[in-house]
């Protein structure tokens, strides 16, 4: 028997705007019923697995021990830079000049993700 991932949980302190943020990053909707307040706030991705927002009372308070790291389908550098402007923060840049690495950002919240290079830009390297 195995398990299989279902959902990847964010604490966060406005479930709502952090799902409007997290849906721009990934393109996906938030459910039909999410409004402004509500506690809990869900995006289906397209493999199944849920991005789920929960309202928690806590801020914060340090580096996350599991974070997503995503693969867009433009130039990584273009995908950092749109996120950027979604509202993220530029935590550490961990890209080189060679045009390998990645870029460590901050999600409203705090909540830390990678942006890796695109399927392309890898395939350009191999």
């Amino acid at each position: 028997m195995t398990s299989v991932v279902q959902n990847f949980f964010f604490d966060c302190a406005d479930a709502y705007e952090l799902g409007r943020f997290w849906s721009g990053v990934v393109g996906k909707p938030m459910a039909d019923d999410d409004v402004p307040g509500d506690p809990e706030t869900i995006i289906e991705m397209d493999n199944g697995v849920t991005l789920f927002f929960g309202q928690v009372p806590e801020p914060k308070t340090v580096k996350n021990r599991i974070h997503l790291c995503l693969t867009p389908d433009i130039p990584r550098d273009e995908e950092v830079e749109r996120i950027l402007k979604l509202g993220a923060t530029l935590l550490h840049d961990r890209r080189k000049p060679d045009g390998t690495g990645w870029a460590v950002l901050a999600d409203p919240e705090g909540n830390e993700f990678c942006v890796l290079r695109s399927a392309a830009e890898k395939a350009a390297t191999a």
